[in-house]
């Protein structure tokens, strides 16, 4: 077998991102906010909001307070910062800004540049618990591995997850929308309706058939028999899993056969799940998907021949009801 990589075109992006990042949200970013303001005010405030055996260490260490502690005249300064301290500590963005911490209404921190009047009534109760928890972290480090680029790699530790997190979801998002319009091509000529995230056809029995992007699952179509919304016929859900990885193959369709159970429940007798694996083995996925009549995969759909995507093409242009357009081999409308 020939050694064969893929192109590192996922490290460049988290490369651009991180150069961005330096500037707002790390620590570059915090020494740019400490030269804006007075040392001896943000002396003071540390004196006020850090505990002082932390500043002690840090001081042992030749570093300085706002490296590990947050004050209010920083995030005044610097909204964004809140995201630097986040970080530090560990904890993703879910985790942080969730209703167990008490810190929703602070998400909007790592996106703005100002702060409301009733945010800065509560950077003082924010600080606290911050530099509370910061603390814990300093004291339970060993004091020699204690440093500025320490620090520095702490923040990058909890950054690289959330970075792949993000970019999962942007591939996600995009194997959607792909799968969306192979399905908009195969019933175009049948089009009533057609935005972003909605197609509306006319199918031969003169009904209307949506397709439509979904939460979960994540494309919906649907017959309609008549003008209520019980008067619905779910033909077909569908959950795209665009990831490229195998390892992870086996939690892609753990994940699409809870979206298709529920679709189940619902009253959807077609469950279809794409996935962007090209040796995914079917037989393990229909053992750990029992919900998913049939799998695609996304290369095949989009490559717009062979016998996968023709069964893709056929199912389609059935279950909806839409009069066939002959093509000739190269898939042109005649």
């Amino acid at each position: 077998m020939d050694i064969t990589l893929p192109s590192p075109d996922t490290q460049l992006e988290f490369s651009a991102a991180l150069i961005a990042l330096r500037q707002t949200m790390l620590q570059e970013a915090l020494f740019e906010a400490v030269s804006s303001l007075k040392i001896e005010d943000l002396d003071a405030e540390l004196a006020r909001y850090a505990p002082s055996t932390g500043l002690t260490i840090l001081a042992s260490r030749g570093m300085r307070g706002e490296l590990v502690f947050a004050t209010p005249m920083l995030l005044r300064e610097s909204p964004k910062l809140l995201g630097y301290y986040r970080l530090l500590l560990g904890f993703s963005q879910k985790l942080f800004y969730s209703s167990e911490t008490g810190l929703t209404g602070f998400k909007c921190f790592e996106d703005l540049t100002v702060i409301t009047s009733a945010q800065c009534i509560r950077l003082h109760e924010l600080c606290q618990e911050i530099n509370r928890c910061s603390l814990e972290l300093l004291a339970g480090l060993p004091q020699s591995a204690v440093s500025v680029g320490f620090v520095d790699d702490l923040t990058l530790l909890t950054l690289g997850p959330q970075l792949r997190g993000g970019a999962n979801v942007r591939k996600g998002s995009q194997g959607i929308a792909l799968v969306f319009e192979a399905i908009k091509k195969l019933v175009q000529h049948r089009l009533v309706i057609s935005t972003q995230r909605k197609l509306e056809i006319r199918n031969s029995a003169g009904r209307t058939v949506t397709i439509e992007l979904s939460p979960d699952p994540d494309i919906v179509i649907n017959e309609h028999l008549g003008s209520s919304a019980a008067d619905l016929r779910h033909i077909i859900a569908i959950e795209v899993k665009a990831g490229t990885d195998f390892s992870n193959i086996h939690n892609r369709i753990g994940e699409a056969e809870k979206s298709h159970q529920k679709a189940k429940a619902t009253g959807y007798t077609e469950c279809w799940t794409i996935v962007n694996v090209d040796k995914a083995d079917t037989i393990i996925g229909k053992k750990e998907s029992p919900s998913t009549n049939r799998f695609f995969l996304l290369s095949s759909i989009l490559s717009e021949q062979g016998a996968q995507y023709d069964d893709f093409r056929n199912r389609i242009i059935s279950l909806t009801g839409v009069p066939t357009q002959k093509v000739n081999k190269r898939r042109k409308v005649i």
